[in-house]
């Protein structure tokens, strides 16, 4: 038998190690081996991860959810620090939230530019690139009867707004990257996004030639030439009838 007060403290004490075993969880990851990438069989947040990797020229493992159940093992585990997807378990962390992921492996494989100026560039061109992405990612989840005006809205801003900066990016640059004379995450990025636009709008470049140079370079920089190529980890466009099972698994 045991005073309240005393078994308070020992509640409390069990409470805060579990607490604290799943915050660490959280974190840590497996300290050896290639990536191992948690999301859906899908592009979407996942899909730019695997670009970068791939530009770098490092193996990774994907490890789909399938089901609500699968996304709910991850987060009852300890795995998810927000509950949410991507996550990606590299050099013992499990790291989610994209942006953060991304930052990391730019770092990590030199694709962030040599100083602080370089990167400041970066970062503004990434940022550009992640404004026109997010209206592609959810274009697939606009109903039927917005998806007209919805791709004209992001054909009016790629063509616009976006291509005509890095095509000025490019010319007064005078290199074949955007910053400095080397790769970068932010050519990665560009390359990405112009071929999901011209998934839409083949000739979505035709005005744009030095974009069209741009193009052709970096897909055939040996590793990113293997990542387009037919059987890579890289996914097609999302399908009307992949949509309602990835809401099951996220509703």
């Amino acid at each position: 038998m045991c005073f309240r007060g005393v078994c308070r403290d020992v509640n409390a004490q069990s409470s805060r190690s579990n607490s604290e075993q799943t915050a660490g969880n959280q974190i840590r990851g497996n300290m050896s081996g290639k990536p191992v990438l948690h999301y859906v069989s899908v592009r979407g947040r996942m899909e730019p991860v695997k670009w970068l990797l791939a530009a770098a020229g490092v193996e990774f493992e994907e490890r789909f959810l399938e089901t609500k159940d699968d996304l709910q093992k991850l987060r009852t585990g300890g795995s998810l620090l927000f509950q949410q997807v991507p996550m990606v378990e590299i050099d013992g962390m499990k790291m989610v939230q994209t942006r953060a992921i991304l930052n990391y492996i730019a770092a990590k494989y030199n694709l962030c530019g040599k100083d602080l100026k370089e990167r400041a560039l970066i970062d503004m061109y990434v940022e550009g690139m992640a404004d026109l992405n997010e209206l592609i990612l959810h274009h697939d989840f606009k109903p039927a009867d917005k998806k007209e005006e919805d791709l004209a809205n992001i054909l009016d801003k790629a063509t616009n707004r976006y291509f005509p900066v890095f095509e000025k990016v490019l010319k007064d640059h005078g290199h074949d990257f955007l910053v400095g004379n080397k790769l970068s995450r932010a050519d990665v990025h560009l390359l990405e996004t112009i071929l999901m636009v011209e998934e839409f709008k083949p000739d979505a470049l035709a005005k744009f030639p030095l974009l069209q140079s741009f193009k052709a370079r970096i897909s055939n920089i040996p590793n990113i030439k293997k990542f387009l190529q037919p059987g890579s980890p890289r996914k097609p466009p999302l399908q009307e009838k992949e949509i309602p099972n990835l809401m099951a698994i996220f509703s």
